[in-house]
């Protein structure tokens, strides 16, 4: 696979850090989760199936799992070990943990030349706010995003998901693979670092493009688009819809189907920013004749017609969805003692060598004996067994 060869030791918890190896094990590579005693939290968060968290299994497949105490002398020189055969590793601690723990940057590169060092952090790796403690929650409050999100009546709204945590995940494995990549010519170290805070800032979108440009930012507008109308939710008779018509172009098909060309020569609406002042107007009539027939009836002429539109699903009619289970974006994983586990599956595809589930999500320390087995490191038998059996759940 493309990453086989590459070595990564995952320092990393909860979800920006196990995102970002999950998705570099994905692609092949060798990633061995390096847990304190009390193991990652999330092993204990979540809906529990037989035993398992599959929000932790979800997050850590195709990994193994050692356990190591950060804390002690003798851990730290067991961590040293492992990194000695190393390519890449990887943490979310706060800037400045890893150089108190003895694997600063300088100490890095002494253990393991041309090592890459990935850090993922709330606000940066310097800076005024570098040492505060972060959460999706505080980043997307700080980065403005909250503020693009809602409508007038609600005020800002986070998004459900833990956006900044998977977005500084997904830089931070594409970081990691530009150092590696870089690395085959030049055979030097890299530090790469993603933020929350700034991995958010980056996905504003024309929300920011137009506030840079004009000193004012948009009012947010729900399920309306800021620039464009109409476009948004519609009513079926038996459900929603969502439409987008993103250009003139395209709106001329859509309003040819519902045979209401007339508003392009209303004055009121000719243009697109006289249909964004009258927004609730031209939405009124779309919706009209929306509400007319059922979903399906305009999914099939819509898409005919050139012009972009879905059901809006949950997610049992997500997860069920033709395209979906197509994609391959729901898979079945079994993990021996726990049953199996369904899980999101490959968000990057590959015609030759796609991604596949080599191991399901580790035991704590279920992998110690082979880990060890493969590293220098010079543990006393009991030791070596205490670790590997001893601290198993």
């Amino acid at each position: 696979m493309q990453l086989d060869g590459v070595r990564i030791i995952d320092l990393t918890r909860i979800i920006s850090g196990p995102f970002c190896t999950m998705l570099l094990a994905d692609m092949g590579a060798d990633v061995i989760k390096v847990e304190p005693l009390a193991g990652d939290p999330i092993r204990e968060q979540g809906d529990k199936v037989e035993g398992i968290s599959w929000y932790y299994a979800s997050f850590n497949r195709n990994k193994r799992s050692i356990i190591l105490d950060f804390r002690s002398a003798e851990g730290m020189q067991q961590i040293e070990e492992l990194l000695r055969g190393a390519d890449v590793v990887v943490e979310n601690f706060r800037p400045g943990v890893m150089a108190k723990m003895g694997l600063g940057w300088e100490r890095l590169q002494e253990i393991s030349p041309g090592i890459i060092h990935t850090s993922i952090n709330g606000f940066g790796t310097s800076g005024p706010y570098a040492s505060r403690p972060a959460f999706d929650f505080i980043a997307q409050a700080m980065s403005g995003f909250m503020t693009m999100n809602g409508t007038d009546d609600t005020g800002p709204m986070r998004t459900a998901l833990p956006i900044s945590d998977l977005v500084a995940g997904n830089y931070a494995a594409l970081g990691t693979v530009a150092a590696l990549y870089r690395r085959r010519e030049t055979g030097k170290g890299e530090q790469v670092s993603a933020s929350l805070l700034g991995s958010l800032l980056s996905y504003g979108a024309f929300v920011s493009a137009n506030y840079l440009a004009s000193g004012e930012q948009m009012d947010p507008s729900g399920n309306d688009h800021p620039l464009v109308a109409p476009y948004g939710l519609f009513n079926a008779n038996d459900g929603v819809i969502a439409i987008a018509p993103s250009n003139d172009g395209v709106l001329v098909k859509f309003l040819r189907v519902l045979g209401l060309e007339s508003i392009m020569q209303d004055p009121r609406f000719a243009t697109n920013s006289a249909r964004v002042l009258r927004r609730t107007e031209v939405n009124a009539l779309v919706n009209e004749v929306i509400s007319r027939k059922p979903r399906a009836h305009w999914i099939e002429i819509l898409n005919e017609a050139g012009v972009p539109c879905g059901n809006l699903m949950g997610l049992e009619e997500a997860y069920q969805d033709p395209q979906v289970l197509h994609e391959e974006m729901i898979l079945t994983v079994e993990h021996p003692g726990h049953g199996q586990v369904k899980m999101l599956g490959f968000p990057i595809k590959f015609r030759n060598e796609p991604c596949t589930i080599r191991r399901p999500a580790p035991l704590l320390g279920g992998d110690a004996e082979e880990i060890l087995g493969e590293s220098d490191a010079e543990l006393s038998e009991n030791e070596a067994m205490r670790i590997s059996t001893g601290l198993m759940r």
